[in-house]
């Protein structure tokens, strides 16, 4: 498909919401025009001395192409100009592609990642009726997704007001898995084709979280999170996990931290002496995440567990008494049904964790699935899906307390963090919420420095791989010297 983008700069969400209605396309962007090709999507701006005129025209097939446009006849103010026409240039392509294809997405012309975040800033602005209004009338946003956001936007309220002018969290990440899923694009390696990196990773990690402790402890900041993820942090070997977080402890106070996550996400990573490294650590939250309690999806994803080596991960995490679990599960898999879907939430429900995250099936462009052009989920399936989990967790006393949407992801759906009362995980608002610095370690890592006295967010990147990771390992401490710099007069 051509995207055939005329005297405008509107390129970034055409371009996504295109993609909500076409989400298996190849998309090609041109500036001059090209109507002549079966398949385009044309949006074009023309200024005129006292406004302006938009017309979207697209075919999507052999079929007549169709068009529709809107014309102002005055001038508006330059800091608004370009926003209004923007929004005025989705809301005609939302229509059209509606029309050619029947489907409407329930979020609208929103594309954005955090949808719960411009909630919050809107009802800031203009009161919570208003912020709803616009959702609904100009965005496009149905009622229901419109009140999940205003539901998470409170939830978050106050523990983003925790957050104080010298706060930060700690992630580390661990690129490693028992095996690469077929949906999965992070920069992670199967435990097969990289365990010779591990003891040399942990190694140059450990000494990372030491430069990094000595730089936040000379800044005097605040530690309010620890979160180790990946990847699967339980991919490793016992002695190897207990070094981590023994270099932790050893450099970090986590004596007042307010939440300290390890995920033991992939069940078959998980046993008794890898459960008592993470109990000693200190962490007190972990997650352990079936995807799916259908055992041929699991096949079909490429996961090596089955639905009871979850069941018997839980009960053994359990046993070794943690009261703080998390559980994912995928809406919209391949060759999941809804009547599957409903019997894994079940099941999840039946373990009562004190978390459960329902995510949509993003397709990564690097991820198999897409590479290797396997058998996709349905956008329209997984938004019953999600609306079934809503319907579901809601009954048994569950809340929205975070959300977020990645690029690509069916239908442009959202990925939502649920818990019990007094069980939101904290880090995934400070991270998602952008409220506070984020220091990172490890490959693939990404430090979000955020300013005490402004909106600024600077990042530092580390590197991808693990084997670039320790070849360029001074590099990267070179480039964390950064933090100094970035917190110089602004604590």
């Amino acid at each position: 498909m051509k995207l055939i983008i005329i005297d405008n700069t509107y390129h970034y969400e055409t371009e996504n919401l295109v993609r909500v209605f076409c989400p298996n396309e190849k998309i090609e962007t041109v500036h001059e025009d090209a109507e002549n090709c079966e398949r385009f999507v044309r949006t074009k701006l023309t200024r005129t001395q006292n406004g302006a005129r938009i017309c979207v025209s697209a075919r999507l097939g052999s079929e007549k192409s169709v068009e529709k446009e809107f014309s102002l006849s005055q001038k508006l103010p330059q800091e608004t100009e370009d926003s209004f026409f923007e929004r005025k240039t989705a809301q005609l392509l939302f229509s059209l592609l509606q029309s050619l294809t029947g489907y409407t997405p329930p979020w609208g012309i929103l594309t954005g990642v955090r949808p719960a975040k411009l909630m919050t800033t809107l009802c800031d602005e203009w009161g919570e009726e208003n912020a709803k209004s616009y959702f609904e009338e100009e965005l496009f946003v149905k009622s229901e997704k419109t009140q999940l956001a205003l539901c998470v936007a409170k939830k978050e309220k106050p523990i983003i007001e925790e957050s104080r002018k010298n706060s930060y969290s700690l992630y580390v990440s661990i690129p490693f898995c028992p095996t690469r899923c077929s949906y999965c694009s992070f920069v992670s390696h199967s435990n097969e084709s990289a365990k010779k990196l591990i003891p040399r990773y942990v190694t140059l990690l450990c000494k990372e979280i030491e430069e990094t402790a000595k730089i936040a402890g000379a800044l005097s900041l605040r530690l309010e999170s620890v979160y180790i993820g990946g990847g699967t942090p339980t991919a490793l070997p016992a002695p190897e996990l207990a070094r981590l977080t023994e270099a932790i402890s050893e450099n970090f106070d986590i004596s007042g931290v307010r939440e300290y996550t390890i995920e033991a996400g992939r069940p078959d990573s998980v046993d008794d002496r890898k459960l008592e490294v993470i109990r000693q650590s200190g962490a007190g939250r972990i997650s352990i995440n079936p995807q799916t309690f259908n055992n041929s999806v699991l096949e079909a994803i490429g996961r090596r567990h089955s639905a009871d080596m979850t069941q018997q991960a839980m009960l053994l995490a359990r046993e070794h008494g943690f009261e703080n679990i998390n559980m994912d599960l995928i809406a919209g898999l391949p060759t999941d049904t809804f009547e599957s879907f409903e019997r894994t939430l079940e099941k999840t429900l039946s373990f009562e964790p004190e978390n459960i995250t329902v995510h949509t099936l993003a397709l990564k462009r690097s991820s198999t699935l897409v590479t290797q052009e396997k058998e996709k989920g349905s956008a329209v399936e997984a938004q019953k899906m999600l609306s079934l989990a809503f319907e579901k967790l809601t009954q048994n006393g569950y809340e929205p307390y975070y959300m977020y949407r990645q690029s690509k992801c069916l239908g442009n759906l959202e990925n939502v963090g649920w818990a019990k009362k007094g069980f939101e995980c904290r880090y995934n608002v400070y991270m998602m919420e952008e409220c506070h610095t984020v220091l990172a370690c490890g490959a693939g890592a990404v430090t979000k420095l955020r300013s005490p006295v402004s909106k600024d967010i600077e990042r530092i990147f580390n590197f991808k791989y693990p084997y670039e990771y320790i070849d360029r390992f001074d590099e990267l401490l070179e480039r964390k010297r950064h933090i100094a710099e970035f917190y110089d007069g602004r604590l």
